[in-house]
């Protein structure tokens, strides 16, 4: 499954915008089930990108190395499905 290979991150938080440390991305808005449709973002040349869904601005960070700041806006499908995992 590609979400294995590409960076999910959202906007729950509603923070202005997310650095990630990754060019190519999908956004899923916020989190399951309000969750948009999940949108596969290249930034390409650029070092930021809007979602066309949710108008979340992404800036592109090198150092976070495939993370986000804040870092609560990475999407990590198994904590919806066991809030319990870590």
């Amino acid at each position: 499954m590609a979400h294995d290979s590409t960076p999910h991150f959202h906007n729950q938080p509603g923070v202005a915008k997310i650095r990630v440390g990754a060019k190519e991305f999908m956004c899923i808005g916020a989190l399951p089930p309000f969750d948009h449709p999940h949108v596969f973002i290249d930034m390409g040349a650029a070092d930021e990108a809007v979602c066309p869904y949710c108008s979340t601005l992404y800036v592109y960070d090198e150092s976070l190395h495939g993370g986000a700041d804040p870092a609560e806006c990475v999407y990590r499908s198994e904590e919806i499905l066991d809030p319990t995992a870590a």
